[in-house]
C-alpha cells in the first residue's frame, strides 16, 4: 500500500478554522523503521491565537507554543495531563499562530503495531482520542516541528483510494472551559474511532 500525494503546506496556509474540516479524510502516516502505520483523520479541532482563549497561543509567544508561530505543515507535539502526547498541525495565515489538533483517527494500515503500542484494549479505542492515537503511533515530543509535507517520520497525504461521500459535523470542543462557544471541533458522523463528549453544540457541516 503506497500512500498518494502528500499534502503541501500550501494546504496549510489558511485560517485553521477552514484547513481543520478539509484535514477530514486524509491520511495520518507514522513510518518505523521499514513500517508505515497509517490512519484516516476523522476528528480534529481548530485552534486559533489571541481571538481564543483556549488556544496555547492566547497569551502570546512562549517556548511551549512557539512552533505555533512557525512554519505552516510543522507537528506541534507537547505532552499534556501529566500522562500524554497531543499531535497538532500548523495551520495559518501567515503571522498568525495557530494549529488544528489530531484527535482521532481510523487504523488503515499498521493494525498489529498499533495494537502493541497500546495493549489490552479493543480496536475501536486504540486512536479515539488525542492521547491514544500518538501512543499507537508511538508519537513524542522527538517529532516536534517536524516537516509534515515532506516524507520522513510523519506526515498527511491524500487517500489512496477517493472518498467516498460522507456526513462531516461540527461542534463545541472537548475539554476546555474557555472559548467552550467556539464550534472548531469538526468530526465524521457515526465513524467508531470518533472520540465521545457531552453536552456538545452539535450541527452538520457539509
Amino acid at each position: 500500500m503506497i500512500p498518494s500525494r502528500i499534502i503541501p503546506a500550501e494546504f496549510y496556509a489558511r485560517d485553521t478554522v477552514k484547513v481543520a474540516p478539509g484535514l477530514l479524510g486524509k491520511w495520518l502516516v507514522r513510518v518505523i523503521g521499514n513500517k508505515k502505520l497509517i490512519g484516516r483523520i476523522v476528528e480534529v479541532e481548530a485552534y486559533r491565537g489571541r481571538d481564543d482563549p483556549a488556544s496555547h497561543a492566547f497569551r502570546g509567544p512562549t517556548p511551549r507554543n512557539a512552533p505555533m508561530y512557525r512554519e505552516r505543515g510543522r507537528a506541534y507535539v507537547y505532552f499534556t495531563y501529566g500522562n500524554h502526547y497531543c499531535l497538532n498541525i500548523i495551520a495559518q495565515k501567515p503571522g498568525k499562530p495557530g494549529a488544528v489538533l489530531l484527535r482521532a483517527i481510523e487504523p488503515v494500515k499498521g493494525l498489529k503495531s498499533m495494537r502493541r503500542f497500546r495493549p489490552n484494549v479493543s480496536d475501536t479505542e486504540l486512536t479515539n482520542g488525542p492521547g491514544k492515537l500518538t501512543k499507537a503511533l508511538a508519537i513524542d515530543k522527538s517529532l516536534n516541528e517536524q516537516d509534515m509535507t515532506v516524507e520522513g517520520p510523519l506526515f498527511v497525504t491524500e487517500p489512496q483510494t477517493p472518498e467516498t461521500t460522507c456526513e462531516v459535523w461540527r461542534s463545541t470542543r472537548i475539554g476546555v472551559r474557555e472559548g467552550a462557544d467556539k464550534r472548531w471541533r469538526f468530526y465524521v458522523k457515526g465513524n467508531p474511532y470518533v472520540s465521545k463528549g457531552r453536552g456538545l453544540m452539535e450541527t452538520k457541516l457539509r
